[in-house]
């Protein structure tokens, strides 16, 4: 391996995480995923992950039923620190080193979020996994992930999807979409590509993140990513 990115943020999908049971969390798929993120933090890399909830309860969905959104919002954030739980417990057992940090206060999982000590443990080599979103309602896991990317100084903000890229259409309806190798912040906005939420991307831009966007299916796709061969789009100024 010849990794590209010294420090990476790593911001997986609840539903990556289901795989073909579309919900809770299959064991094959999360057996896959720690073996790559392993071979990435054998490689030296510094990784920080953050991970959604949607293969347990999407909180901006299940509020179009008649719950309050700041309700479903929070049972949103922990499915999330369940998600970090058992991919802290997988890691654990393929011998990294991994400490989670919660937006919610949680201290009987995991430590509340706290920026020194969530830089700290990047800086002595555990592996950090952010749960709890930003633990406050009407914010999605994909600004979580650009913010926690910002503060922990971050090459990159890797984001783990269903298709290989950013498309000027909808692959899996338009044949004829076109795949961006790069593309700009602004023109992300500009032509609302459904990529991450907005204000995520805003954040990125802002503070000069690049962002990567992947398919996390197919043999050594984390891998691939961290070593700049993967079929992607690079989202930057």
């Amino acid at each position: 391996m010849e990794p590209k990115y010294k420090r990476i943020l790593l911001k997986i999908s609840g539903e990556g995480l289901a795989g073909a049971d579309k919900t809770g969390i299959n064991d094959g798929v999360l057996r896959k995923l720690c073996a790559e993120i392993t071979a990435v933090y054998k490689a030296g890399v510094q990784i920080c992950l953050v991970i959604g909830g949607g293969n347990f309860f999407r909180g901006a969905k299940n509020a179009v039923g008649g719950m309050d959104r700041s309700e479903a919002d929070q049972i949103g954030m922990l499915a999330t620190v369940m998600n970090a739980a058992a991919l802290r417990a997988a890691l654990r057992s393929a011998g990294c080193k991994v400490k989670v940090f919660s937006g919610l206060s949680v201290p009987e999982i995991c430590e509340t979020y706290n920026f020194r000590q969530a830089i700290q443990a990047v800086e002595n080599g555990e592996i950090v996994i952010f749960a709890g979103g930003t633990g406050s309602p009407y914010f999605t896991t994909d600004t979580g992930a650009a913010l926690r990317a910002v503060e922990m100084h971050c090459d990159i903000l890797m984001k783990a999807t269903q298709v290989d890229g950013v498309y000027d259409a909808d692959p899996r309806f338009n044949p004829e979409a076109k795949r961006y190798e790069t593309v700009s912040f602004s023109e992300v906005l500009e032509k609302h590509l459904n990529v991450m939420d907005m204000t995520a991307i805003a954040m990125a831009r802002d503070n000069n993140l690049p962002v990567m966007i992947f398919a996390q299916a197919g043999e050594n796709a984390i891998i691939n990513a961290v070593c700049g061969s993967a079929k992607s789009t690079i989202i930057k100024s």
